[in-house]
């Protein structure tokens, strides 16, 4: 099942000429993004120097939700080696984002991003898709799709070299 999701998700790449591709050893793009609170949290800018985990996720996907679990065990191991997650929601809105996160229970933030923009300019093509950022806001590794927590752990113990 995981090499067909792959498989799936490798032809929706290839078909898509218009969203840039986002590989590892590229600049992350910068952005901006309000939290389901109102607050405004701008990358790279509030994140400078500090290696950093983007997730883009949707609630109706079928491996978020126990994947975000997994990160929040990794985040809680390594945010005193200042560890950030950013959990960008695909697509959605403030109240089904505040409603998600509330009743999965992680502590790092999620982010808006309802006209699924800042997924466009980091070339997301399926859910879920996670970026490794180190701290100088160079793409260290990418996860498309499933991954289980010692994949999440490896990129970002990856991150602090």
């Amino acid at each position: 099942m995981k090499r067909l999701l792959l498989i799936l998700l490798l032809l929706l790449a290839s078909c898509d000429g218009g969203a840039p591709k986002l590989n590892t050893g590229d600049k992350a793009p910068a952005f901006s993004a309000v939290k389901p609170d109102g607050a405004t949290v701008s990358f790279p800018g509030d994140y400078a120097g500090k290696p950093v985990v983007i997730r883009f996720w949707a609630d109706w996907c079928r491996f978020c939700e126990g994947e975000m679990k997994l990160i929040e065990q990794v985040y809680q191991r390594r945010k005193s080696h200042g560890l950030q997650v950013l959990a960008i929601n695909a697509g959605q809105d403030r109240e089904t984002v505040s409603a998600f996160m509330r009743r999965i229970g992680v502590s790092y933030p999620a982010l808006l991003d309802e006209k699924s923009e800042i997924a466009r300019r980091y070339g997301v093509v399926g859910l879920p898709t996670t970026y490794f950022v180190g701290a100088d806001g160079i793409v260290k590794s990418k996860v498309v799709g499933e991954a289980d927590e010692a994949t999440f752990e490896r990129h970002a113990l990856e991150l602090s070299r």
